[in-house]
């Protein structure tokens, strides 16, 4: 019986089986070409996906799906939703963000994108949302400063370099 108690504790004190890895966020950053750094940030996505609750993961996909459908409505219901059963569930805020910056209500979209940091600093999709959020509001300065801090965590992420050099050229006098 000791032993049985004494696995349970193990268990219990590991911590959670989902979500990244610190070794995927490693490979991400250090990956030699940008088709490995791609298949290494796919696998960090799908493991966003993971919400270590079953009844959230079906939600979530659920919201997922009627997102990609243009069903924004039902997907920000269900965000709700999957945020009311696993409320320490950084992807769920990034997405329903996502949502709230296409609806253009900003301010709901950057309390979102913030909380998403909060339980997940290294979410670059998140730093790419607030640095989205941030030139929608004219804050250039600090959208840049997002974007690079999504380059910290993913160096090849395509949007954030193009948005980077856009961003540097505008404020070096050569905006278009």
């Amino acid at each position: 019986m000791l032993k049985v108690l004494a696995i349970a504790g193990l268990i219990l004190v590991r911590g959670p089986d989902f979500g990244p890895s610190d070794e995927m966020f490693e490979e991400l950053k250090n990956a030699p070409t940008e088709e490995e750094a791609t298949s290494v940030a796919l696998d960090i996505w799908a493991a966003w996906m993971e919400s270590g609750s079953a009844a959230a993961d079906l939600v979530m996909e659920r919201a997922v799906t009627a997102q990609s459908l243009g069903d924004r409505e039902l997907a920000h219901e269900l965000y709700d939703r999957v945020i009311s059963i696993q409320p320490e569930y950084a992807e769920a805020y990034n997405r329903r963000a996502t949502v709230f910056l296409m609806e253009e209500k900003y301010d709901e979209a950057l309390r979102d994108v913030n909380e998403a940091l909060r339980l997940e600093p290294r979410h670059f999709g998140a730093w790419m949302g607030l640095a989205r959020v941030l030139e929608q509001l004219g804050a250039k300065e600090e959208a840049l400063i997002a974007y690079r801090e999504a380059l910290k965590i993913h160096p090849t992420l395509g949007p954030a370099r193009s948005a980077e050099a856009r961003l540097v050229k505008e404020k070096n006098g050569q905006g278009l």
